[in-house]
């Protein structure tokens, strides 16, 4: 006779609430791993799926992530011919926000040169590539917005003809491919407004600056309003097979205005930038709730054998060995530990996909979460152990 069973069998409800309610936060530790480690996977992964092996950016700057950077797009040019480099691109990021219909967007812009394809979608799972230098563009399935969807962008009307799925920014931001020309376009150009009003400061101030030639400080006005319309934030760069990337890197960084890093540098940048305060904090509540998991689980058990202590004395003083009393208390906490796990891994599998940052729950992070219960269970059941094995037979007799 399993006296372990025999005792859960008295009381089944409460002891499938108190696995229920582990299990619970159990889910909650198990999360906490996951988004833990989905803070690194979407700061990397732009970085990663952009087949670049070198980003050239603005001299001194963390860009084009960690930091804002702007280069002109035509010193790709210049990049091209760095012994070494196999091609360069130019490359645009920002984040927007704009309201469609009845809902609000908020996404990453890429830009990329279309005839490279470095730092362009790498897994399109509906639709096609952008086909064309204008008007085309592909949203990542977080945004919702279906195939052939239109889309309104700073001036113009864009199509989404491909879909694109789990890439996002560090910020957890879906992103929307664009050529690099559109993307400049929505970034920089401005409306008619705008442009009149920039007209109207740029004339005031060079017919200041030139009262004796009007003409020339009309046609300067009337190129001021979009003169940063040719910016990127990165040049890619890809290079030859068998090319050390650190020492064309340093090649280039000895340049004067541009700063060179390889897609190692660039994911160091992120993790030590954008992501550490928030990996760190998520760790810390990791940590508590490991903690309270195993506060729970130890009162649980405790509450239990109190219950039981009674019946316990009655074993000894019938002559039950103190291993069968041992085996009771330390049965059922490893019970309730590891039923506790069971639900935790069946509420994960269907919550992970609800929350609103990428949750990634690797088989490391669930046999880490199975030794922390299994040992969390030992030592509360430990505790009960040492109150079971203080009580005296008498009491059995004397209540």
């Amino acid at each position: 006779m399993n006296l372990a069973v025999r005792d859960i069998r008295r009381r089944p409800g409460r002891f499938a609430l108190s696995c229920i309610g582990v299990g619970m936060l159990l889910t909650l530790v198990l999360s906490y791993a996951g988004i833990y480690n989905g803070f690194v996977y979407e700061a990397l992964a732009l970085i990663k799926s952009s087949g670049a092996d070198l980003w050239v950016v603005q001299r001194d700057t963390r860009g084009p992530f960690a930091e804002q950077s702007r280069v002109p797009d035509d010193i790709r040019y210049r990049m091209a011919i760095v012994p070494g480099v196999a091609g360069a691109s130019p490359y645009i990021f920002y984040t927007i926000q704009r309201t469609w219909g009845e809902r609000s967007l908020r996404f990453a812009v890429i830009g990329y040169d279309l005839h490279s394809g470095l730092g362009g979608p790498s897994n399109i799972v509906a639709g096609r590539n952008i086909g064309q230098a204008h008007y085309e563009m592909i949203a990542d399935a977080k945004l919702k917005l279906p195939l052939h969807t239109r889309v309104h962008l700073g001036l113009n009307d864009y199509t989404v003809v491909g879909t694109t799925r789990g890439v996002t920014t560090s910020s957890g931001d879906p992103v929307a491919f664009f050529s690099f020309a559109d993307a400049q376009e929505i970034q920089f150009v401005k409306d008619n407004w705008a442009i009149r009003n920039l007209r109207e400061r740029a004339a005031s101030a060079y017919q200041n600056a030139l009262p004796s030639q009007p003409v020339v400080a009309r046609m300067m006005a009337n190129g001021f309003e979009n003169s940063d319309i040719h910016t990127v934030n990165a040049i890619l760069v890809k290079l030859s097979p068998g090319i050390d990337p650190d020492a064309v890197a340093r090649e280039i960084t000895q340049w004067k205005y541009f700063t060179a890093y390889t897609t190692e540098q660039q994911s160091q940048l992120m993790i030590a930038g954008t992501v550490e305060r928030a990996r760190r904090q998520t760790l810390l509540f990791r940590i508590v709730l490991t903690l309270a998991a195993m506060v729970i689980i130890a009162q649980i058990l405790y509450t239990m054998t109190l219950e039981k202590l009674k019946p316990i004395a009655l074993l000894k003083l019938i002559g039950v060995p103190r291993r069968t009393i041992i085996g009771l208390v330390l049965q059922e906490s490893l019970a309730l530990g590891l039923i506790a796990y069971v639900i935790a891994l069946i509420v994960g599998s269907w919550t992970y996909d609800k929350w609103p940052r990428l949750v990634l729950v690797g088989t490391t992070d669930k046999l880490i979460l199975l030794i922390l219960v299994v040992t969390i269970s030992i030592i509360a059941g430990a505790i009960g152990i040492r109150k079971a094995l203080r009580v005296e037979a008498g009491a059995a007799l004397t209540g």
